[in-house]
């Protein structure tokens, strides 16, 4: 559903968003901006309202009170999951959801179709430009030289590259990243790190993670959350800093 005139040029505005559960407040009056080619890091204890906050931008959830626009004109509120993944959200879990008994690159092709369903992707004769960009979302991702080994051969770093190249096949304009880092060995970390710092160059980037050491490399704005809402945000060193967030997350 779209509104009336932008009240933001931001590309995601969360406004006094609140949901509660059975009585328990998961987002307390949260507000958060996100601009067009940002890379932003969310942190914060569990139970801070991360997750909860992925499910409001992506449709899961509905608030139950408070204003989530995207692109000044869409209200996510108002919207079911598919049609938000339409608008350009995608949205990628902490576990790798690959197709394991089908190649690297037919995992890419089934995520660039229209038609999801397997048997006629699989078997149709691929376009020059398809060829064109599974090419580019292979090597963007790191995944050149894998793209003949079934998927479930790959090691979960890898998994996790596919998975994104997956997210990146549907063109996305926000892409929402859980704890990406989670289970990698030190060199697929600082790897990820790269190609989210790559990715944020052309479309928005939010990534959940506990790793401060990845969210250092990653070199963004930081929004710590707590109870349903903001707590501090700016600059790594900044929030890590503050003396909130470091009595009831990173302490001392």
């Amino acid at each position: 559903m779209t509104i009336g005139g932008p009240v933001t040029n931001a590309l995601l505005y969360l406004n006094n968003v609140s949901v509660a559960f059975d009585g328990f407040r998961a987002l307390n009056g949260l507000s958060l901006s996100i601009d067009h080619a940002e890379m932003r890091a969310i942190i914060g204890p569990n139970g801070a309202g991360k997750t909860t906050m992925m499910d409001v931008i992506t449709g899961k959830t509905r608030p139950d009170a408070g204003e989530a626009l995207f692109e000044a004109t869409h209200d996510l509120t108002r919207l079911d999951e598919a049609a938000i993944a339409q608008l350009g959200v995608g949205r990628k879990f902490q576990t790798p959801t690959v197709f394991d008994m089908h190649t690297v690159e037919d995992n890419i092709l089934l995520a660039l179709k229209t038609d999801r369903r397997p048997f006629p992707v699989l078997f149709s004769r691929r376009t020059r430009q398809e060829k064109e960009r599974i090419d580019a979302l292979l090597e963007r991702v790191r995944l050149t030289g894998s793209r003949d080994r079934l998927a479930s051969e790959l090691s979960h770093g890898q998994k996790q590259w596919l998975e994104i190249g997956m997210l990146l096949a549907q063109e996305p304009k926000l892409l929402l990243v859980d704890e990406p880092a989670a289970g990698m060995t030190d060199q697929e970390t600082a790897d990820t790190a790269d190609l989210l710092r790559e990715i944020a160059k052309t479309r928005s980037v939010v990534v959940v993670e506990h790793d401060m050491v990845f969210v250092r490399d990653l070199g963004v704005k930081v929004t710590c959350l707590h109870e349903g809402s903001v707590l501090a945000e700016g600059s790594l060193d900044a929030v890590s800093s503050n003396e909130r967030v470091i009595e009831v997350y990173l302490g001392r």
